[in-house]
């Protein structure tokens, strides 16, 4: 691993934690080094998952490594299942043992005889040969393969929304606004919010939903395999802005053959475009001079493309640099950048509006309001902050931008 003056990009492990860390009726136990646990619990803290997944770590010494002795893992596993009796708990091995080729499943198939009542749930990825996404993406297929119960439909409609996890930036507001807006359509309610505001039963429940809604695209195995298994049918969509949302529900619609209450929607479009009005001549104003309005954005792919469409496509924002933070989800539109070229391309653009991750605002003196990516640089234990997805999240980000645009001034 080379040398980075920023953090590098994650490695799968975190995806995984990350992604189980907010389950409820869980425990996650990691076999590897105390420090590990320790930096993600501060992680999580700070983006405001508490009180979910127990999480623990065993420690390992040289006698572990030299010897291969899983012993401390053993006793973990005994220890939980007598003193917080989750319901399942999920293994994860650091660097080390997935190095040396600790065999984890197998270790779980001796041990879960003894555990009658938790049900052990190995992962992998513990190791440096995959990002953060792809931790994400096989977590979430890991899940759904394994939890859910062949369940009969709900009586009336519902969604899981799949991949909202505790890695995207302000995950909590957004699901949040998902789900206002579908109740409000559709008079449908979520069954899971997979992995934000979830529980085990939750996800067992998942195969009683009418639709799947992908929030993100490392969510998309998942939803396959509920289709697979259920016959549930999915989209993959982040909603951003006016006109964006709307297309959105319509998508929801035909999806799910549920006609939506146009009176509501209408009523929701009405007033985010009464509440951006005052600010749309200034939008104009910013449009004039593309030194002071052009719009940089580096994040997640989607969060990347879904608010470009509502700056560049709906308002006529002009566009600045655009990057993603993952090798893996690079294209021609929105490029990976390292490093060294995400702070080229900040210093390039001047005077322009920028959207990225605390750490590149900070670097770059910027206003932290417009932050849209971790790593964070404080605190979040605001769930309700506002969001940047839907009718809400457009009035938002147009608040954001004309403001800045005034700070700047």
């Amino acid at each position: 691993m080379g040398l980075h003056r920023f953090r590098p990009v994650p490695s799968g492990r975190m995806g995984t934690l990350w992604t189980l860390a907010s389950i409820r009726n869980a425990a996650l136990l990691e076999f590897g080094c105390m420090g590990h646990m320790l930096y993600g619990r501060v992680f999580l803290n700070r983006t405001g998952v508490v009180d979910a997944c127990k999480l623990y770590a065993t420690h390992i010494d040289e006698t572990d490594i030299a010897l291969g002795d899983t012993g401390r893992l053993s006793r973990a596993v005994a220890d939980i299942a007598r003193r917080d009796k989750p319901r399942v708990l999920f293994l994860l091995p650091s660097a080390v043992p997935e190095i040396i080729g600790t065999d984890i499943p197998a270790l779980c198939r001796e041990l879960q005889p003894d555990c009658p009542d938790m049900r052990l749930l190995p992962f992998s990825n513990g190791g440096f040969d995959i990002g953060q996404y792809r931790g994400v993406q096989e977590t979430l297929l890991h899940l759904v393969k394994t939890l859910p119960q062949n369940v009969p439909k709900t009586p009336l409609p519902t969604f899981n929304l799949i991949g909202s996890c505790a890695d995207l930036f302000r995950f909590q507001a957004d699901a949040g606004e998902i789900a206002r807006i579908l109740e409000g359509t559709f008079r449908i309610k979520p069954l899971c919010v997979m992995t934000s505001a979830t529980s085990v039963e939750q996800i067992e429940q998942m195969g009683g939903a009418h639709v799947n809604l992908v929030f993100r695209r490392e969510g998309v195995p998942a939803a396959e395999q509920l289709q697979k298994q259920f016959g549930t049918p999915y989209l993959l969509a982040r909603p951003y802005g006016i006109q964006g949302t709307c297309e959105w529900i319509e998508q929801v619609a035909q999806i799910t053959g549920i006609t939506p209450d146009r009176g509501y929607v209408n009523g929701q479009r009405d007033e985010a475009l009464r509440l951006i009005s005052p600010a749309l001549p200034s939008l104009r104003h910013l449009r004039e001079q593309p030194e002071n309005g052009r719009l940089s954005v580096g994040g997640h792919a989607d969060v990347v493309k879904g608010i470009l469409s509502f700056a560049c496509g709906e308002l006529s924002l002009p566009q600045g640099m655009c990057w993603c933070d993952s090798p893996s989800m690079a294209d021609e539109d929105i490029p990976y950048f390292t490093e060294e070229e995400w702070t080229q391309a900040i210093e390039s653009q001047g005077n322009g509006l920028l959207m990225a991750s605390g750490e590149a605002l900070k670097w770059a003196g910027r206003n932290m309001e417009l932050q849209i990516a971790n790593p964070d640089t404080v605190w979040r234990l605001n769930p309700y902050e506002p969001p940047f997805v839907g009718f809400r999240g457009a009035v938002h980000l147009v608040s954001l931008w004309i403001n800045e645009n005034l700070r700047k001034q």
